[in-house]
């Protein structure tokens, strides 16, 4: 079954609705965004996340060490890069005890990683839709991202079979997560695999 990721956390709140609708993984981002928080924020929001939700920190030019050092703070599970990153530095980051996913092109044929995950995303959470049309389904777990929304995951799941879809922009209302939006894409999302689609 499909796993989803809800991204952008950002208040308290969020996190609670991410619990309610039983995500499999919350995504902060640490990297300059609409959604970027510290530290501190990700902590009180790792304290208010049930522990079977791992946390995922989105980064675009940290350095290693700095992603160590928020892993080391215990925010962390799974880092997502957006970066190109070399087969040393994810093997050092999984050698630490994390899941890596490594962001690429969502046009390209040819992956060279190590990564525990390829990630297509288009334009690094703009909330642009992916283009599935030249999406190749590469030998390794991989996930999508990109203008996903209740309305449109059910499809795209069925269509492309993902290990994992990812969302922020596409279950907000007036740029806040909405509790409705994400139960419901949630619900979508994992009824691909039983051919039930739920949008109300």
């Amino acid at each position: 079954m499909v796993q989803v990721k809800i991204c952008g956390l950002m208040t308290p709140n969020d996190a609670l609705i991410v619990n309610a609708a039983h995500a499999d993984f919350a995504g902060f981002v640490f990297a300059p965004s609409r959604h970027q928080i510290s530290p501190a924020t990700a902590l009180l929001l790792k304290q208010i996340l049930l522990p079977e939700i791992s946390t995922v920190g989105v980064f675009v030019n940290e350095s290693i060490d700095e992603i160590l050092n928020i892993f080391k703070m215990g925010l962390i599970d799974v880092v997502q890069l957006h970066r190109k990153s070399n087969v040393t530095e994810i093997a050092t980051l999984q050698k630490m005890g994390l899941k890596v996913i490594q962001g690429v092109d969502e046009q390209s044929t040819t992956f060279n990683t190590n990564a525990d995950y390829i990630l297509f995303d288009r334009s690094r959470g703009s909330g642009k839709k992916i283009d599935l049309t030249y999406l190749p389904h590469p030998n390794q777990p991989f996930m999508l991202a990109g203008g996903l929304t209740p309305d449109n995951v059910y499809q795209i799941v069925k269509t492309m079979s993902p290990t994992i879809v990812d969302v922020s922009s596409g279950v907000e209302t007036n740029q806040i997560k909405n509790k409705q939006k994400i139960c419901q894409f949630i619900k979508n999302a994992k009824g691909a695999t039983y051919n039930e689609q739920f949008i109300q």
